[in-house]
């Protein structure tokens, strides 16, 4: 999928390494990465249970500090770009406030960095429209489905309006039919804001059907033993999974995947 060009370089990882000191002593979360992401980009990271991917968000975040290396967002450090509010965060759950209704639960951030209510009140229409949430900005979450209240969780991160998107994992406790619904949502939400997308994921399918770039991770250490452009179509519909080039991007990551566990 193309988007518009463009040399800014979002995301630059340099021979970064994160140490965990623990009671069983010193963890390896993460080995020598380099990355670079740029604006406009969907990137996708897959990899075994414990291999790194959500602590590499979190780096970026400034929500974990590298033992080595360097890490720049936006060109920034960490914690200037987080000070910025350079990015949105969607966690694996929705953790919406079940006391607020889903229109005060996407404005929360906007009350804590002091706007206006009309400018909260714009902000809250605009990404509730955005997400496909009309007519729900008065209900309470525990009235909509699980589904509905990750798109809610969704529209609270793109309320900063920030140009980056950090989702860790957001689809992975619902089935499959309202998984790939959310999966064609989130691909019409990335090209009408042009966002650049940072996605967790440990779907081979989700990552193939929604990346521009894939970055395979190994086990602990995690360390990236391969980074997969795609070329698939910007027109991506559900059964484009059937398609030889998808399964031929599939079996590549799935490659990927066996090298790092070779390397173990």
């Amino acid at each position: 999928m193309t988007k518009s060009s463009s040399s800014n370089t979002v995301i630059k990882a340099e021979k970064l390494n994160l140490d965990f000191d623990t009671n069983d002593g010193i963890v390896h979360a993460l080995r020598d990465l380099d990355l670079e992401i740029e604006a406009g980009e969907f990137v996708s990271f897959i990899g075994p249970s414990g291999c790194g991917k959500t602590t590499f968000l979190r780096v970026i975040a400034d929500l974990e500090t590298p033992t080595a290396g360097s890490i720049a967002v936006n060109g920034q450090a960490p914690e200037q770009a987080r000070l910025a509010r350079a990015y949105g965060y969607v966690f694996q759950a929705p953790a919406l406030l079940s006391w607020r209704t889903i229109a005060r639960n996407i404005s929360l951030p906007l009350e804590i960095m002091g706007l206006s209510r009309a400018e909260q009140q714009e902000r809250v229409e605009r990404t509730i429209n955005l997400v496909g949430l009309d007519g729900f900005g008065k209900k309470f979450p525990w009235q909509l489905s699980g589904g509905m209240q990750q798109r809610a969780s969704i529209a609270r991160a793109l309320a900063f309006d920030a140009d980056l998107l950090l989702m860790d994992e957001p689809f992975g406790a619902l089935d499959e039919i309202v998984r790939d619904h959310l999966n064609e949502q989130l691909l019409q939400l990335w090209k009408k804001t042009g966002k650049t997308i940072c996605f967790v994921t440990h779907s081979i399918p989700e990552a193939v059907y929604l990346s521009t770039k894939i970055v395979v991770m190994s086990p602990r250490p995690g360390r990236i033993t391969d980074v997969i452009t795609s070329d698939l179509p910007d027109d991506r519909p559900l059964d484009i999974r059937e398609t030889p080039k998808f399964l031929e991007i599939a079996q590549r990551v799935r490659e990927g995947l066996r090298e790092g566990h070779a390397d173990e």
